[in-house]
């Protein structure tokens, strides 16, 4: 009965249960029923013709439904390659040959939606090519005794660890390690503010940015955004700092490398590290 419940949730009755979802994903297979697909009214009583608004808001529907993000492949914590795994989504190409065909002509009671795999942009081989090369790193340290803080650190260096930045692309603090809320466990902790000190939650991520910035700091890299705290802070020599904030500032950067980078960033011990990774090739650089 997945698809009876696939289609309530379309029309607005109750979803489906967590075990029927969860299922459905495994199955990779969503059946809709002939009687329900009527239900849409996607024509009029006085034409033959599709109301392809109609048609449209129902793919819209199954597609958000359906969709499942790829996952990169990344590496472990013991440095071991984690697989990458494909993602999901609607077939619309086929979807609309194949349901043309099944709405006017087919005498089938329920309709087989078409979907596709997704590849993830990082596959093990792609991951193993871009870490052959070490083009920067940087440490710098932080006192493991005050908890909240160094939790924050830990947080945002998970969220940054292991991204790929492809050539030509930017890369955005902000947007990779998201809002800094309690909800995703950020912790109240000293934070500068106006140049002076002040507590809010994730108080420390910006030794994070200020490690990213100086590990990135290279011939291929163009700084796009960054801005410097108002006072001085002590993980870092003055002028070398990157301050971010949410609803402020930002630290952004562009690959200008004809390949792409990788990001490894660890914090443990009261030390942390961002090391910056590619292929053998990577001198190769394309300028601004």
């Amino acid at each position: 009965m997945l698809f009876l419940a696939f289609i309530f949730a379309l029309v607005g009755h109750p979803v489906a249960s967590d075990s029927e979802d969860f299922e459905l994903k495994k199955n990779n297979e969503i059946w809709l029923e002939k009687a329900e697909i009527h239900q849409y009214e996607l024509t009029n009583f006085d034409s033959i013709f599709l109301d392809m608004n109609k048609l449209e808001l129902l793919m819209e529907n199954l597609e958000s439904k359906v969709y499942k993000e790829p996952t990169n492949a990344k590496f472990g914590k013991s440095n071991e390659i984690i697989e990458g795994k494909y993602g999901l989504t609607l077939d619309r190409n086929k979807f609309l040959e194949n349901f043309l065909t099944h709405y006017y002509s087919s005498t089938d009671k329920k309709f087989k939606v078409p979907l596709r795999e997704i590849y993830p942009k990082v596959d093990s081989g792609l991951l193993k090519e871009i870490s052959a090369k070490k083009l920067g790193s940087y440490v710098t340290s932080f006192s493991s005794s005050n908890k909240e803080r160094s939790h924050n650190i830990s947080l945002a260096t998970e969220a940054i660890d292991n991204i790929v930045v492809f050539p030509g692309e930017t890369f955005s603090f902000n947007d990779i390690v998201g809002e800094r809320t309690k909800e995703k466990g950020y912790k109240r902790a000293p934070v500068i503010v106006r140049g002076e000190l002040s507590e809010d939650i994730g108080g420390g991520i910006c030794q994070v940015s200020s490690t990213l910035f100086n590990a990135v700091d290279l011939k291929g890299i163009q700084i796009v955004e960054r801005y410097a705290h108002s006072k001085r802070v002590p993980y870092v020599p003055p002028g070398r700092d990157a301050t971010v904030s949410w609803w402020g500032p930002d630290f952004v950067f562009k690959n200008l490398y004809n390949d792409p980078i990788l990001i490894r960033a660890k914090a443990s011990n009261g030390q942390m590290i961002v090391t910056i990774y590619s292929t053998e090739s990577a001198e190769n650089f394309t300028g601004n």
